[in-house]
């Protein structure tokens, strides 16, 4: 799609692509979908293994419900969240592998420039 050249994208579909983003930006989310990566959970599970008091929490859950990325299920008294769809941790991982090798290569420039710093001084 963006990579692509040859064709030219609709900016609706940019920008639900650029809204589906923006739910991913928030560190509080990512914590969210984390928890959830092996098993559905409680509300009360998921407050409790993110350390999120109860309205931040919910304000999350329903936030990434509406963008498709959860699933909600009542259960009796409780409700529970699961993925909605698992290809969000390959879309996070590539997204970690990528900053992780960024990382990598600006401490090797780093090293290099500290190097040259160090002859120069000699």
């Amino acid at each position: 799609m963006l990579g692509n050249k040859s064709s030219k994208v609709d900016r609706a579909i940019l920008a639900s692509v650029a809204d589906y983003f923006k739910v991913l930006s928030e560190v509080s989310r990512l914590e969210i979908l984390n928890c959830l990566n092996s098993e559905p959970m409680s509300v009360m599970e998921i407050a409790e293994a993110t350390g999120l008091g109860q309205a931040n929490l919910s304000k999350h859950l329903k936030i990434l419900t509406q963008a498709g990325m959860l699933i909600r299920q009542q259960r009796g008294t409780s409700a529970f969240y699961e993925i909605a769809d698992p290809m969000i941790f390959e879309l996070c991982d590539l997204v970690c592998h990528r900053l992780s090798d960024r990382v990598i290569q600006q401490a090797a420039s780093f090293a290099k420039f500290k190097a040259t710093e160090t002859e120069s001084e000699t």
